[in-house]
């Protein structure tokens, strides 16, 4: 969604993109319009976003030039509650061709750093007052929103942690039966609590209102967030991994976080292969396959894939923090003046509590399995948690920025890889967007059945153990990327 003069947006929900254009048109900046967006998630897709969750924002400031990444993702609680006092159990969401296990339960909660880091992103780049910024949310919330479809399925998958509780169930089951597409999501309660956040700030989640109910229910219901953990977190402003591929410059998230890494050896990989025309494909697969191996293995066999000692090394730090990849939505906004934002963020599946007064439920990061390798409880305290989460920014040799993001889970670094090496082949940033996608993992390829039959050859010789999916599916993530050229022109 874009404006001649104002700039561009992109978004997972309409209600999203919308929210954000409102506060680019009212004069608000990039970082105004990522703000917006974030609220808005929360309302328009509250299965993937929610203030008891946490993100990262790629910046670009245009009047310095500065690119940085601010984290304020999930930290764990800096004291661990006794296993026999826990609320903390196994739910199966349902996939239709397979099932998963989640924990929920007010134990699965880690620290969270939503309110926290967008308002410390309005404090330091912020343009309009945050309460102007939060109404098309607090709009929508109080009216209600009508159910997508893509998120009606979401309900569906998870249906176990939406009606866990009575408050849950009052929100997305309001006549028994889980909310279908088309039908209306109301939650006034949630606009209320993002009314009063853009009013008091952080502090509400921090000392205030909010946070004494997330302390409390922690404190009831088996948990161990403790007053500490919410006072004492801490939004980090990082220097980003700076990668170079095919004349691009790519400012992407550094560790502890493993996203923006495994990108920027997928992509080292690609410029070390015949990337030429039809041989992209087969040269993608065999990099994300890599890619995959080096996820699970970090360290070892980077040394024999790249010459790089620096991105060794950070991989080999993003290596010793087991990435979370849970359910995530991106939004991308570029202003007039040039300053962009890639904003991820993520709630987990959300831990089943919802704080009925407040319109929201807490993360459930720490019910992750691959985030605990040797057993649940045993995570180190006090530590931010990695996620493949991979908010980026692109500059071209021409002087085009270029904002991109995904909301695909695991599939984040293989989607963002493939519109990446498009561009950097010259492909305009639609068609990148729009080509068909693959992703490997433990060997197993998954790919869009749309490609040429020389290529599906190809991968298929490469990849024995694979599945052609004929239709486009949200599996292989959505990517929401906007960009500007050196005239000033949007594009989206």
């Amino acid at each position: 969604m874009k404006h001649p003069s104002k700039g561009a947006v992109a978004a997972g929900h309409e209600l999203t993109a919308q929210a954000m254009k409102e506060i680019l048109l009212e004069g608000g900046n990039a970082f105004d319009a990522a703000i917006a967006g974030a609220f808005m998630a929360c309302v328009a897709e509250p299965v993937l976003a929610a203030p008891g969750g946490g993100g990262f924002c790629m910046i670009h400031e245009a009047a310095s030039g500065k690119f940085s990444l601010l984290d304020f993702f999930a930290q764990t609680p800096r004291n661990k509650t006794a296993s026999s006092d826990l609320e903390f159990f196994p739910i199966t969401a349902d996939f239709g061709t397979a099932t998963q296990e989640f924990h929920i339960g007010a134990g699965a909660a880690a620290t969270p750093g939503f309110a926290q880091g967008l308002c410390t992103l309005h404090e330091r780049l912020g343009k309009l007052p945050l309460p102007r910024i939060a109404e098309p949310a607090v709009r929508a919330a109080r009216k209600g929103v009508e159910v997508s479809r893509f998120q009606a399925g979401l309900f569906q998958i998870i249906s176990p942690i939406l009606i866990s509780n009575p408050c849950a169930k009052a929100v997305f089951a309001p006549s028994g039966r889980l909310l279908t597409a088309g039908e209306i999501l109301s939650n006034r309660a949630l606009g209320d609590t993002l009314e009063a956040l853009a009013r008091e700030g952080a502090a509400l989640f921090t000392q205030g209102e909010v946070g004494r109910a997330m302390l409390e229910q922690s404190r009831l219901q088996g948990g161990h967030l403790q007053p500490d953990d919410l006072s004492g977190y801490k939004v980090e402003m990082r220097s980003p991994v700076l990668r170079r591929y095919a004349g691009l410059e790519l400012y992407m998230n550094p560790p502890p976080s493993s996203g923006g890494t495994l990108i920027a050896f997928a992509l080292g990989l690609l410029s070390r292969m015949d990337v030429r025309g039809a041989a992209l494909v087969p040269a993608l697969a065999r990099a994300l396959d890599l890619g995959d191996t080096a996820r699970r293995d970090a360290g070892h066999c980077l040394e024999t894939l790249s010459d790089d000692a620096a991105l060794i090394a950070c991989l080999e730090k993003a290596g010793r923090h087991k990435p979370a990849r849970r359910g995530t939505t991106h939004v991308s906004a570029i202003d007039s003046q040039g300053n962009a934002a890639a904003l991820t963020i993520s709630n987990g599946e959300g831990n089943g509590f919802m704080l009925g007064k407040y319109g929201f439920m807490l993360n459930n990061m720490l019910g992750e399995e691959d985030l605990n390798p040797h057993g649940f409880q045993n995570w180190p305290e006090n530590t931010r948690l990695s996620s493949m989460m991979a908010p980026s920014l692109l500059r071209s040799p021409d002087g085009t920025l270029t904002a991109l993001g995904s909301g695909g889970s695991n599939r984040i670094r293989s989607a963002i890889t493939q519109v990446i090496a498009r561009l950097g082949q010259g492909q305009d940033l639609a068609g990148a967007v729009e080509a068909p996608r693959l992703h490997l993992e433990h060997g197993h390829l998954d790919f869009e059945d749309f490609f040429t039959d020389e290529q599906r050859a190809s991968l298929l010789a490469a990849f024995p153990d694979h599945r052609g999916w004929k239709k486009k599916n949200m599996f292989f993530g959505g990517v929401h990327a906007v960009s500007c050229d050196c005239q000033g022109r949007f594009l989206t």
